[in-house]
């Protein structure tokens, strides 16, 4: 069944993309936490894992559980055109279409499809029927893997980028754009909405300088830079992953544990220990899901105009 290069995208307008070339830039954990903030706001969220290796499920939790198919039905669904059936509440108005190893084999087929508009609109067909019913839905993109790549980004109306201020983050931004170039002829109204500085430290000015340039010879102007990024934080992003649980969620715990004299006094029993930097952490978060929501609903004015 060929795809028309003409795809219908009602009820398709918000759907954001988060993509970069490099891994271990953030994707999956902006994907995740942006998803379920926007889900604690009120938001219906769907997100979509495309990564074959399935990490969104240990951000939130269920990754290896019974429910976790590991990519088969999203696998089926883009090469055969059906629609994707997700995970139901996974945290309160927030439902996920796992990842995993299956979409290896999906991606090998995508690449042998005679019909290139096929394989770019895969991911598109399979969300249609249900994008309506969503606020908006993130994807997330694997680092290399094209046909994945391409398949996320025929179906997004959006691209966020995160990045790294080294080279290789720098350098990530460049095959964002050329990826970009390969789906407008299925998805012309594609639209940057921003590229993200992830772990970084605060005090890095001349590295920020040095990316901050990058971003403007890849896009043009460094308008494309979300004023907020994401502190380098170690211990909360490992025990939130641990214990499959959102970094506001960790921080939450972390108010609610006992403090150290209450443990001495033997008036409350010691808990998990408990990383101090959650909240800083948390604090970048919902300054970047609040970004995020303006400039989409900066975009969608314009788009409006």
């Amino acid at each position: 069944m060929a795809a028309p290069t003409e795809f219908d995208r009602t009820g398709m307008e918000r759907i954001c993309g988060f993509v970069n070339g490099k891994g271990g830039v953030l994707k999956t954990t902006l994907t995740a936490n942006i998803g379920g903030l926007l889900a604690s706001f009120g938001w219906k969220v769907l997100l979509v894992d495309m990564d074959p290796q399935g990490n969104l499920g240990l951000d939130l939790g269920y990754r290896h559980d019974p429910q976790d198919d590991d990519g088969t039905g999203l696998a089926g669904s883009l090469l055969f055109g059906t629609t994707v059936i997700p995970m139901k509440d996974v945290r309160p108005n927030l439902d996920v279409v796992p990842g995993g190893s299956a979409l290896d084999q999906a991606a090998a087929a995508l690449i042998s499809l005679s019909d290139r508009n096929r394989a770019k609109l895969a991911l598109a067909q399979s969300l249609s029927p249900i994008a309506a019913d969503y606020d908006v839905i993130l994807i997330d993109c694997p680092p290399g893997n094209e046909p994945l790549q391409v398949a996320a980004l025929g179906a997004a109306s959006y691209v966020v980028v995160p990045t790294k201020t080294d080279k290789a983050g720098r350098e990530g931004l460049l095959g964002v754009a050329n990826r970009l170039d390969t789906v407008l002829d299925v998805n012309p109204n594609l639209d940057l909405l921003g590229v993200i500085i992830t772990a970084t430290s605060s005090t890095a000015k001349n590295v920020h300088r040095t990316t901050r340039e990058a971003i403007t010879e890849t896009f043009g102007n460094d308008s494309v830079l979300f004023k907020g990024m994401v502190r380098h934080a170690e211990a909360p992003a490992q025990a939130a992953r641990d214990r499959g649980v959102l970094i506001h969620e960790l921080e939450e715990q972390v108010k609610a544990a006992p403090k150290w004299w209450e443990v001495r006094k033997g008036t409350a029993e010691a808990g998990q220990n408990q990383p101090r930097s959650a909240g800083n952490v948390a604090e970048d978060l919902y300054q970047i899901t609040h970004e995020l929501v303006a400039r989409l609903e900066a975009a969608e004015k314009r788009n409006a105009s």
